[in-house]
């Protein structure tokens, strides 16, 4: 029973938190819209409220405390200047990423590869369902998304179906910029959750 109870109290520090900082002026930043008192946030294409008051996701109750704690901390770490830098990189790339770059392959990368190996159709239908679109770029993968996890955070994902040498490989990339907006652990959790939605939708 203990992690609950930390949980609940780490919430309702970020909520505290959430109830200093001027939801106004980091709205357009964010890519999110202020109604009365709360910001409007899409996360993976859903729209979720929040305020000092609390997070409460599109069927009106709170989320889990995954999408709480990433949506929180996006928020909260709003950045004073934006960056530019979009360049494409993989978790591993960001600072203080080590101790988590085993877990992200593990709860991500090698996850989707092994849900959609030869269905190659089912994963893009997914990421179509998810919000996903053909970037065209001129990379050499069967199959390329991006998809928008949140506005200013969003990921490529790189898939090659299984052949007669290789099994089916995924790799999940982000923008260069998007550890000014979240950190490791909650970039990771982005990475979880992109797994656990298209599994659900297939």
């Amino acid at each position: 029973m203990e992690k609950p109870s930390v949980f609940k109290e780490t919430y309702q520090n970020y909520l505290d938190q959430i109830g200093k900082i001027d939801l106004d002026s980091r709205a357009e930043k964010l890519g999110g819209r202020i109604i009365k008192d709360e910001m409007i946030l899409s996360f993976f294409g859903q729209p979720y409220r929040i305020s000092s008051r609390g997070i409460i996701d599109p069927s009106g109750k709170q989320p889990p405390m995954g999408i709480s704690v990433v949506l929180c901390k996006y928020l909260l770490l709003c950045p004073a200047i934006l960056s530019l830098d979009k360049e494409w990189v993989s978790y591993r790339d960001f600072k203080n990423s080590a101790p988590l770059v085993h877990s992200f392959v593990n709860h991500t990368e090698r996850p989707i590869a092994r849900n959609f190996s030869n269905r190659l159709e089912d994963l893009a239908a997914a990421c179509e369902k998810l919000g996903g679109k053909d970037p065209d770029l001129a990379l050499n993968y069967q199959l390329i998304m991006k998809l928008y996890p949140l506005p200013k955070v969003p990921v490529l994902l790189l898939f090659d179906d299984i052949d007669e040498e290789f099994p089916a490989q995924c790799k999940v990339l982000f923008e260069r910029r998007a550890e000014q907006y979240l950190d490791p652990e909650c970039l990771a959790i982005m990475g979880t959750l992109l797994n656990n939605f298209l599994k659900k939708l297939n």
